[in-house]
């Protein structure tokens, strides 16, 4: 198994060549009197250390060791608490929080970076930050100033952690029947009584204190999702002096038994009667939940892109290393007994569509923070509604295409290892076992696709998506007369009016249909992931091309080809797709059950 090293040359190509990031954090001025070239370079270069260096070497045995319950208490894997100790003294924890109390500031385009290489490295421990960071977004975009000024500091420094508590055992992705309650107190409190299951970090003893936000209903609340509130719910209660007071009446009663990331604490935490402080508006808890899931969500999809780096990179040197057979065009190192299994054109195949989806989706994800940034920093209102509007439609395709194919590659790389890959000692079963949670959790991927093809482009009768559209079509006609970029351009444009008229059939169906949207969902979120990328390997060909001739390391020469991969082998898959959404949904609903 090679040892998982941050993938810093890509990200400062991806960052620096490919979307000039700098002078996209000039033109914020909230983000530019934080961050610089130099800067950013610096956080990247210390990130790729910490990830490489301290996390990665405890991704095994926190699987191996997984977390501990004692009677209501979790113990995380060991090296884990000291770990978390140099996030919170570098200060990571903050590293995209608002600077007014404590945080960094750094933009999501950046943030991103770093969330892949710890996701990359430590799975299950990259969780910690990554809820910490969700609970700080939602607290800091609808608490009140008393409870920012209480909490926030201590989240951002990591002193504390934060937890979001959403799942019941009988409501996941319909959290409108949710039955956790909040009452009233006199003091201006909530008593809070329920349980949450599938608690992310829920309990540990990494930080002093843990941060529950929770979803709970008031008394008098309205049936259904528009009666869901959110309550800020601390492990120790604050004192007004800033000390730590008695325990809160709550606690683990068990951990989830789970197939993968078992170096994380998946807790079911049992409410009863804790105090609590509301967040927001009464009733309004979901709206306040979902500002941090556009984050949360890219985030899941940068998990899966991590895994699959990882996998990709032991893939690659066992291919090097490992010898068997002779290439079909004869021995190419006549010397040894046969040939490193890099020669035979499947090995390649798997490799170079592992490559292709990390690559590509390394550039997606950033491009989605990208916007993200321009949504939350700029100053321009129709900048930042145009912001807002890529981001609702291109959320959850960065969620759910990014970890299907994740898992993808994962599995490839198991299988490039053949036997030895589904053994324990060389890490690709970890991999898979860690990277499919991916799919799962933050809403799984059927619903993410239901909410592209339902909310965002039929509910909005495909205005959402002319906003993406458009921006393919500026760059097809801004580089129609780049000569590298000639051979991508028309099977790039050719896709994307594929896709225009499949978004234009189904939602005409769906005026009739009630199955039309369901029956075409995933099929579209992959066929639109897929235009995406080619929209993006467009990109890396167009900062590559220029320089591949005079580059000895092979670095954009590689990107060229593996670019040329893309266009001929994966993004034709649109072809078949395309076909499929078209027939529609008669055949998907004709069985009755008991033809089941």
């Amino acid at each position: 198994m090679a040892d998982y090293q941050a993938p810093l040359r890509d990200m400062r190509f991806v960052l620096n060549e490919v979307f000039d990031a700098s002078a996209l954090w000039a033109s914020l001025p909230r983000v530019a009197e934080h961050v610089d070239p130099e800067t950013a370079d610096a956080i990247l270069e210390e990130a790729g250390k910490i990830s490489s260096g301290v996390l990665a070497p405890l991704n095994r045995e926190g699987d191996e060791q997984g977390c501990k319950w004692n009677d209501g208490e979790v113990t995380s894997p060991d090296g884990f608490k000291e770990a978390y100790q140099t996030i919170v003294e570098g200060g990571w924890n903050g590293l995209g929080g608002n600077p007014d109390f404590g945080g960094m500031g750094m933009p999501k385009t950046l943030v991103a970076q770093f969330e892949e290489m710890m996701q990359g490295a430590n799975m299950a421990f990259g969780l910690a930050p990554m809820l910490t960071a969700g609970a700080c977004l939602a607290l800091d975009a609808h608490g009140s100033d008393e409870l920012k000024e209480k909490y926030l500091p201590n989240m951002y420094s990591g002193v504390w952690s934060g937890a979001m508590d959403l799942t019941e055992p009988h409501a996941g992705t319909d959290l409108g029947i949710i039955r956790t309650k909040a009452e009233p107190n006199d003091d201006g409190s909530f008593s809070v009584t329920g349980t949450k299951i599938f608690i992310t970090w829920g309990e540990h003893d990494m930080a002093e204190n843990i941060v529950h936000l929770v979803l709970a209903k008031l008394p008098d609340a309205p049936k259904g999702p528009k009666g869901i509130s959110m309550f800020l719910v601390p492990k120790f209660p604050v004192n007004e002096d800033g000390s730590l007071g008695e325990r809160n009446s709550f606690s683990c009663g068990s951990l989830e038994k789970k197939m993968g990331i078992k170096g994380s604490a998946t807790c079911v935490m049992n409410f009863d009667g804790a105090k609590g402080w509301l967040v927001g508006e009464e009733n309004k808890g979901l709206a306040a939940m979902f500002t941090m899931m556009n984050y949360e969500r890219l985030g899941v999809g940068i998990q899966g892109i991590g895994a699959a780096e990882a996998s990709l990179q032991s893939a690659r040197e066992y291919a090097l290393d490992r010898i068997q057979s002779r290439a079909p065009t004869g021995a190419q190192q006549p010397e040894k007994a046969a040939d490193p299994i890099l020669v035979h054109p499947d090995v390649r195949r798997m490799l170079l569509t592992m490559k292709g989806y990390v690559e590509g989706g390394r550039t997606f994800s950033t491009y989605v923070a990208q916007w993200l940034d321009i949504a939350k920093y700029a100053e321009d209102d129709e900048r930042r509604k145009h912001a807002e509007g890529m981001v609702a439609l291109l959320t959850p395709v960065a969620k759910a295409f990014l970890t299907d194919r994740g898992l993808d590659a994962c599995i490839m790389g198991q299988q490039v290892f053949g036997g030895h890959g589904f053994i324990r000692e060389w890490g690709q079963e970890q991999l898979v076992r860690d990277c499919r949670i991916t799919q799962i959790y933050e809403g799984t991927n059927g619903i993410q696709a239901l909410d592209l093809m339902g909310r965002k482009v039929v509910g909005t009768q495909g205005k959402l998506y002319e906003l993406f559209a458009q921006d393919v079509a500026n760059f097809l006609e801004a580089n129609s007369g780049d000569e590298y970029l000639r051979p991508f351009l028309e099977p790039l444009a050719a896709a994307v009016e594929r896709l225009d008229d499949v978004t234009e059939h189904v939602i005409k169906q769906a005026g009739d249909n009630p199955d039309a949207v369901g029956a075409a969902s995933v099929d579209y979120l992959d066929l639109f992931g897929l235009t995406a990328l080619g929209y993006m390997w467009a990109k890396i060909v167009k900062a590559a091309a220029p320089q591949a001739e005079a580059d000895t390391s092979g670095f954009y020469s590689g990107k060229l080809k593996t670019a040329r991969f893309y266009f001929d082998r994966l993004l034709p898959k649109t072809v078949s797709l395309a076909e499929g959404i078209r027939s529609g949904s008669d055949s998907m609903m004709a069985l009755t059950a008991e033809e089941f």
